[in-house]
């Protein structure tokens, strides 16, 4: 049993990969793919959940990793904006230029990625609900919307 001192060397499940990190108990999976795995996409901001920056996907769901131990996700499988490279919806959002200045950027694809495989026919209103995890304070959103649409429409969901 480790105590919140000690460290071990445990494996993760990263973007189709398997990988080793050193952590200790009360490390989220922010600062394990930060600082250990050196997976940077995932943004530190708010550490409480209420922005979005940091979200991954874990077993295919959008999750906040700031808000998620990192020994509770050993066994699952983790996607970053890094595993994302060249999606349908990371193209959407460069086509519609769905970015102002990209700190939210990576969360936002990574929500919208899980809601497009989730919802693959989503509405509007299912579209303005899965955005409400995530904040931008640079847009105006509409650009987003148009991402998500443009992305759901091509149908190249992954």
């Amino acid at each position: 049993m480790m105590d919140g001192t000690t460290k071990a060397i445990v494996p993760f499940h990263i973007n189709g990969e398997l990988r080793e990190a050193v952590i200790r108990t009360g490390d989220t999976l922010l600062h394990t793919l930060r600082n250990e795995l050196g997976l940077s996409g995932a943004k530190r901001a708010c550490e409480n959940g209420d922005c979005g920056a940091c979200s991954v996907l874990v077993n295919n769901e959008p999750m906040h990793s700031c808000l998620t131990l990192s020994i509770e996700n050993t066994d699952k499988m983790i996607t970053t904006i890094e595993g994302l490279a060249g999606s349908p919806i990371q193209k959407a959002f460069v086509e519609n230029w769905a970015i102002q200045c990209g700190f939210c950027t990576p969360g936002f694809i990574i929500n919208c990625h899980g809601l497009i495989n989730k919802h693959p026919n989503a509405d509007d209103a299912t579209i303005e609900e899965w955005m409400q995890s995530n904040l931008c304070r640079c847009t105006g959103y509409a650009e987003i919307k148009t991402a998500i649409k443009a992305a759901l429409q091509a149908g190249d969901i992954v």
